[in-house]
């Protein structure tokens, strides 16, 4: 057995069934020794692409996504797709080959090195010097992507590593890292300390963040806010934690969220923050919001509680366990006037659109599709005016909305619809885009092609990179600069080159039988929807 069966058969032990990336010299050993498993690799067309369909799957399935790619340009071009993963706390298992270890800090070609360069990015990373130590390295790098704030791991591998004989492979049944031991279960204390605040609030609310979904928390989060009567916000990364037409949800807060989403949470005297960073996006004055109120900020990453804003009580653990112990407190609330008045924001406060009839409303469309697709849809947003649209008026049944919410990478959505897809055949998965997001990742609509991946594709289509012409129109007073995107490309021409179905929306008349066209679509569909230009989130 050499390095790269061994790491092969690493992967077969985590039960890793798919394996995303894009051969190079580097990393050929590692290519040729999973010809002999049963582990399905998947050809992207761009290195960036391997870590997203890594992630769409890892956020699917709530196992550790795994891509690999050559040295040099292959490893560089993977960066934006590990950076992605880990300002969104995403499990993956990155493998890059590298040059001959004997070569290393030669500038020899197609060598970088990947280790520095993804060092603000990744939760840990390994450059593989001995094959002996392949086991203990991959048994270490799940174990560290998958615990505590999950996040990428990086593994560079040398080829002469891959090549080399290893001596008495066995892969650790267990393993215990001195330096290394995430908190799993709340302090007791500090538990009791929320109880005993939610009891004495008259206007309490819990914000939730991605780390709900990530821990697996749903469930235990619905049988909370239901058990105790306590209505809920959530930040972008959030939505669908619960879901969106729950009584007790009241939208997402932040600069592109509710009006009454973000005044329920200002106007609270006892706020929840739960697997949520407390970052700008979310919440831009914290200082402001804080003040005079009692802050209980819950995350499994000690680091993340306090960066940002003070709590009065900081609960450190993961989300999952900390509400199967809250659930087992019994506690007294009286919120229902507190829950009538936000109920009262909510109908006074909803911004009123006045749509283009000549274009197809963003409103009515993504309203319409989340009512047509099924309960347990994946619907995975893009970055852009598309992705602000898809927040405010998507709705998750039993299902996911996946997106980039801190790093905000566009051409995101394609590749991580295909990963969830495969990762779970059975599940209608659509993407949504914007024209300018959707040629940054168009290469994929051949991976989605040669795989048979069933995804449909909405792009929606207003000519221009939106989301910027729309901040140069309040900033520069409509002076727009490189946001025009003329119209291209064909779209149709485009799903014909691919042999993909196509469909076209034009006006609001056309919504109904494009969406049901659109998804009683056997195989890959693209769906081009005209947006005015001037169109606005705000």
């Amino acid at each position: 057995m050499n390095g790269a069966d061994a790491i092969i058969k690493c992967l077969e032990e985590e039960n890793v069934k798919y394996v995303f990336g894009y051969p190079g010299v580097a990393i050929c050993p590692f290519y040729n020794s999973i010809l002999s498993s049963d582990i399905k690799t998947v050809l992207v067309r761009t290195e960036q692409s391997a870590a997203h369909a890594a992630s769409g799957l890892a956020r699917t399935t709530g196992e550790v996504g795994v891509c690999a790619v050559t040295s040099g340009p292959g490893a560089t071009n993977l960066i934006t797709g590990i950076a992605t993963a880990f300002a969104d706390s995403i499990p993956l298992v990155c493998i890059t080959g590298q040059v001959n270890s004997s070569l290393l800090g030669s500038d020899v070609f197609q060598e970088a090195d990947i280790t520095g360069a993804v060092e603000s990015f990744v939760k840990y990373s390994y450059l593989v010097r001995n094959v002996n130590d392949i086991p203990r390295i991959m048994k270490e790098a799940f174990h560290i992507a998958s615990t505590g704030r999950k996040g990428p791991v990086l593994i560079d591998i040398p080829i002469d590593v891959q090549n080399a004989t290893i001596k008495n492979y066995k892969y650790p049944d267990s393993l215990s890292m001195r330096t290394y031991k995430p908190t799993v279960k709340g302090n007791y204390g500090q538990l009791k300390k929320l109880v005993n605040a939610l009891e004495k609030a008259k206007k309490p609310i819990i914000c939730v963040g991605g780390g709900i979904s990530l821990s697996g928390a749903n469930d235990e989060l619905l049988k909370f806010i239901e058990k105790n009567n306590i209505p809920v916000v959530s930040t972008m990364m959030g939505i669908g934690a619960v879901a969106t037409k729950h009584p007790l949800y009241f939208g997402m807060v932040g600069n592109n969220g509710k009006p009454y989403a973000n005044k329920a949470m200002n106007e609270s005297d006892t706020l929840v923050m739960v697997g949520a960073r407390v970052a700008d996006r979310a919440i831009n004055s914290p200082d402001i919001v804080m003040s005079n109120k009692v802050l209980i900020h819950i995350d499994v990453d000690p680091a993340e509680i306090g960066k940002n804003c003070g709590p009065t009580i900081p609960i450190v653990g993961d989300a999952k366990a900390i509400f199967e112990d809250l659930n087992k407190e019994e506690f007294k609330t009286d919120t229902e006037g507190w829950i009538k008045e936000l109920n009262q924001y909510k109908t006074e406060l909803e911004i009123k659109r006045n749509p283009d009839k000549n274009f197809t409303d963003p409103e009515y469309f993504i309203k319409t599709i989340s009512d047509k697709m099924d309960e347990n849809a994946i619907y995975v947003a893009d970055v852009g005016q598309n992705q602000i649209w898809s927040c405010s008026f998507h709705e998750v049944k039993k299902g996911k909305f996946l997106t980039s919410g801190g790093m905000g990478t566009m051409g995101y959505s394609i590749p991580a619809a295909m990963g969830a897809n495969l990762a779970d055949s059975k599940r209608q998965v659509i993407a949504v885009c914007g024209d300018g997001s959707f040629q940054m990742s168009m290469c994929e609509l051949a991976t989605i092609k040669q795989e048979n991946v069933p995804v449909k594709i909405v792009v929606l289509k207003n000519n221009f990179l939106g989301m910027v012409r729309e901040y140069q129109h309040y900033t520069y007073k409509d002076n727009y600069s490189v946001v025009n995107l003329n119209d291209y490309p064909n779209l149709c021409a485009i799903a014909k080159a691919y042999d993909m179905e196509y469909v076209k929306i034009a006006n609001n008349d056309d919504v109904l039988s494009g969406i049901d066209k659109l998804l009683k679509t056997d195989g890959p569909c693209i769906c081009e929807v005209l947006v005015n230009p001037l169109d606005l989130v705000k």
